[in-house]
């Protein structure tokens, strides 16, 4: 199929720098910040943490590989992308591609009320500095989780700011900011980490993280790595087809697929070393709960000399962690109506925003409204992350490879995938088939049965 004369209008990427901010802002977001380490502790520490990046590598890698591929050969968002595959599987593809979306949709929804919690908290500790008594009443875990209508206002904040970023459109808005802000990030990052480990708890935490202990791992931690790898790369969202299909004609899929994912993934190790020495530190043990960042580490940062002013760098850190994880949920949402009801991009964005607004609503009172309501012991918030993530993303990410391979014809897939001049893309290419249609077939299978074999054990 011919796709040269698709898309002449559509947005691109400025320079190479900017793909690669943007991608890496995407994918290295608020839950390797915050997911990431609890669910290593969940999972048992080192053991977890190598089977994470062999999946990375081996699963995440390639799926990145492809629907960067998909965006830039058709030059379109996923749902419309689906639409120029091979018409035999046409049907099947577009209720793929439009699942993708309803789980970005979803997840955009519940990671705005977490980032409404790393807001909450950034704002106390500025407060702090003109009223430090305001955070031994206000800088708790049990507050905000206790007032759900303060958490719907957080979130509607946050996702305000996203809308008029992504409003910008790519270049304006999603290349321009996280480009501006990524480099921030890392230096922030990088002088955290350097703090972080200066504490006595460094050397017990580091042993937790990188020494492996096989027998911790349970029946669902090759689904929670897998989940988990998706969720960190933007992989199953269409999130990396939208930015495909903004690469220019120069650039090789293969390897941008393989710098971000080789990136976000050490990017990872890092996060996951910044924060187990300081949860060490407040409860001399790993973090197994997705508030027990939030309840230990504002009690440390109080009980350090100039705290406050570590709080504030920490958590913007984290904020601008999660709003570039927004960013590239909602611009993979809006470019889909843009691209296929050619939906003007303002309406679009207002729309979509008020849907994850209106979704949010469960998760923010889960802690509140919902409190008295579980299931396997999990609250609404911890359920829906459990089957979005270990579920739901693994899934659509199988059946997003099986578009990939199915959809694509073997000349447009070697023609996005070998460039003459690296000679390494002509081996590595019947490889990446064999693993797309085969290795995350049956990996992504076998993780799904062990979790429903973990559900009754």
């Amino acid at each position: 199929m011919d796709f040269r004369n698709k898309q002449k209008h559509r947005g691109a990427w400025k320079t190479r720098l900017g793909f690669y901010l943007a991608a890496i802002g995407s994918a290295f977001g608020l839950g390797n910040l915050w997911r990431f380490p609890y669910v290593v502790g969940e999972n048992g520490g080192g053991a977890f943490v190598l089977l994470y990046v062999l999946l990375a590598l081996l699963i995440g890698m390639p799926l990145l590989i492809g629907e960067l591929m998909l965006g830039k050969l058709t030059r379109q968002s996923i749902v419309s992308a689906s639409t120029s595959l091979n018409p035999k599987f046409k049907k099947y593809f577009a209720i793929i591609s439009r699942s993708s979306i309803a789980l970005s949709l979803f997840i955009l929804a519940y990671y705005a009320v977490i980032s409404g919690w790393v807001l909450h908290f950034l704002t106390q500790f500025i407060i702090g500095m003109f009223d430090p008594g305001i955070l031994n009443q206000k800088a708790h875990m049990s507050v905000l989780s206790k007032n759900g209508w303060l958490q719907m206002a957080l979130a509607s904040v946050h996702l305000m700011i996203t809308v008029v970023i992504v409003l910008r459109g790519v270049q304006e808005g999603l290349e321009k900011w996280i480009g501006s802000v990524m480099p921030l990030f890392g230096v922030l990052l990088f002088l955290l980490l350097l703090k972080s480990l200066s504490l006595d708890t460094s050397q017990e935490a580091i042993r937790f993280l990188f020494y492996p202990d096989f027998s911790k791992l349970t029946l669902s931690s090759l689904g929670h790595a897998i989940g988990h790898v998706c969720f960190t790369l933007s992989v199953g969202f269409g999130t990396m087809v939208t930015f495909g299909s903004y690469m220019g004609d120069q650039d090789h899929v293969p390897t941008a697929g393989f710098r971000v994912a080789v990136i976000d993934t050490v990017l990872s190790l890092v996060a996951a070393s910044l924060i187990f020495p300081l949860a060490f530190q407040g409860i001399q043990s790993p973090v197994t709960d997705p508030a027990l960042l939030f309840e230990t580490l504002p009690q440390f940062f109080m009980n350090m000399k100039v705290g406050i002013y570590f709080g504030i760098v920490f958590f913007s850190c984290l904020y601008l962690a999660a709003l570039g994880a927004s960013i590239g949920l909602l611009e993979t949402i809006v470019s889909n109506f843009v691209d296929r009801k050619n939906a003007v991009r303002s309406n679009a964005a207002w729309l979509s925003g008020f849907i994850a607004l209106f979704l949010s609503t469960i998760p923010a009172l889960s802690g509140s409204f919902f409190k008295s309501v579980k299931f396997f012991n999990k609250s609404l918030l911890e359920l829906l992350d459990a089957i979005l993530i270990n579920w739901c993303l693994p899934l659509i990410a199988l059946a997003m490879s099986l578009m990939i391979i199915k959809g694509i014809s073997a000349k447009d897939q070697k023609k996005m995938f070998i460039d003459d001049n690296k000679i390494e893309s002509v081996i590595l290419y019947p490889h990446w088939v064999k693993v797309m249609t085969w290795v995350v077939t049956v990996v992504i299978a076998i993780a799904m049965i062990l979790q429903v074999a973990h559900l009754f054990v």
